[in-house]
């Protein structure tokens, strides 16, 4: 199979032609969430841009198998080997098992997907059900010389590691950089040097996730699940893997070193990672009073929020935007996209009352060579959504009679837009109106038929007021010789 999708890889820093190693077959992996806590608008974006790579995919007739991992173990505090486990802490605050921790987020991740029409990965492996095989992956680094065991547990060699295999290369770090501003180890400390990082972790008295193993009871490292899932399902070699910038450093960096180190190559020939979300152009954060979850976006119960947004709103937000860009959350910002989603869906219906030509005045072909080229263009659905927009001023022109188009032409625009908005883009009718949009709409037919009365009265004082009063609402009244169109701006 042959096609134009040229996606940018971190690894090399450049757009490549997406070539997969077994076509038509796709491997694609994409860490999921540590479930400790409510998912936020990050958990959203990266969710909406690997489902969205994971939708185009399919649409150009991949097999796609795609894994979405759940780290359900091994997480510590600061993402590295010191403090306490994340769902440990959790559970100790909350009097709970972990697992019901790790049970209770996942269910409520899982709704939050759902709401926003993020499709579910094809598998979806927890940490703690792989335990074997990151034992197995543990004594295969140690066996070719990368790792060493203190004390029952079992740290990663960096400085060995990269004497022989370039470490950093990923996130485009120099060990001798990575060193310098790496704390020197006070004497307490098991590793041999500050880079290393955990494989297996001896578990204290008081640690209740532990499993036995030659070394020690304990439990896995954070970066090692990862590994060992991916190449379980997609094989020694795969085609992308990716996750958030945030992970690219250390997660992806350790990833690439413990494949090569156990397995003897790199894994993965494409890394896809997407940029992150800023509230009002500060950086997410508890402390900064600005982390939203995104059941308080749905539920508008956040005292930055001027009201809810729905999921479809913050899909279409998320989508504005090229995924490898930084996106700035603002209530401006997801009004702006409420506006610009209803716009589009309120298009997408006003085709089905099209009356078809004879002939066609507009090209529907070149429309439809630019959605294309968007997408092959490193998935740019800003661009994308841009020449779908723009495609809205050609819809209303054939509502209104001012353009033609013919059986043909009509059947290939209601095509278009219904394949990259609805199966693509994976937008759809926002959930929050489902009956409620249906209620809206019909509301405001039944006052709109008001204002044809009164026109026919002879009233247009009434006439007048009802049409400036819906334009004062953001809903624009475009008249007919045999009626009215309207569409909320």
């Amino acid at each position: 199979m042959t096609n134009n999708l040229f996606v940018y890889n971190t690894l090399t820093r450049k757009k490549e032609r997406f070539e997969p190693i077994n076509p038509p077959f796709v491997g694609l992996y994409a860490c999921g969430p540590t479930v400790y806590g409510d998912a936020h608008l990050g958990h959203a974006r990266q969710a909406i841009t690997f489902d969205v790579l994971y939708r185009y995919l399919q649409h150009l007739d991949y097999r796609v198998r795609y894994v979405r991992n759940i780290t359900d173990v091994g997480h510590l505090e600061d993402d590295s080997d010191d403090g306490e486990d994340k769902i440990l802490k959790k559970a100790r605050l909350e009097s709970l098992e972990p697992m019901e921790v790790v049970q209770h987020y996942m269910n409520r991740y899982h709704q939050n997907m759902e709401s926003l029409n993020v499709l579910p990965p094809s598998i979806e492996p927890r940490a703690s059900g792989h335990i074997i095989e990151q034992q197995e992956l543990i004594m295969k680094i140690m066996k070719a010389g990368y790792a060493y065991e203190v004390n029952g547990s079992v740290y990663f060699d960096v400085i060995a590691y990269n004497n022989n295999h370039p470490y950093g290369q990923l996130s485009g770090r120099k060990i001798e950089d990575l060193l310098s501003n790496t704390r020197t180890l006070d004497g307490q400390s098991e590793k041999k040097n500050g880079l290393d990082f955990a494989l297996w972790k001896k578990a204290g008295p008081s640690h209740i996730m532990r499993w036995p193993s030659k070394w020690s009871d304990g439990y896995p490292g954070w970066h090692l699940e990862c590994s060992a899932m991916s190449t379980k399902y997609l094989g020694m070699q795969f085609d992308i893997h990716g996750g958030g910038m945030d992970l690219l450093f250390p997660h992806h960096e350790c990833e690439i070193a413990q494949n090569v180190a156990g397995y003897g190559q790199p894994s993965v020939r494409y890394w896809i990672h997407n940029n992150m979300i800023t509230i009002n152009g500060q950086k997410m954060g508890r402390s900064l009073g600005n982390f939203i979850t995104l059941d308080q976006l749905f539920e508008g119960n956040h005292k930055i929020l001027e009201r809810a947004y729905g999921p479809m709103v913050i899909r279409f937000f998320i989508l504005q935007a090229h995924y490898r860009s930084t996106l700035d959350f603002s209530n401006e910002a997801m009004q702006a996209s409420e506006k610009g989603l209803m716009r589009l869906m309120n298009s997408i219906a006003k085709l089905k009352s099209i009356q078809p030509s004879n002939s066609s005045s507009i090209d529907v072909d070149a429309l439809a060579k630019r959605c294309q080229k968007a997408m092959e263009d490193d998935m740019n659905t800003a661009k994308l959504l841009g020449h779908l927009l723009s495609g809205i001023t050609q819809i209303n022109n054939l509502a209104e009679g001012r353009e033609t188009i013919s059986e043909e032409g009509l059947e290939k625009l209601i095509t278009l837009y219904h394949s990259w908005v609805f199966d693509v883009l994976g937008l759809e009718l926002p959930s929050a109106s489902g009956k409620a949009n249906e209620i809206t709409g019909k509301l405001i037919e039944i006052i709109l038929q008001l204002r044809s009365d009164a026109k026919s009265s002879r009233n247009f004082e009434t006439a007048d007021r009802i049409r400036n009063e819906l334009t004062n609402l953001g809903i624009t009244v475009k008249d007919r010789k045999d009626g009215a169109d309207w569409e909320i701006n």
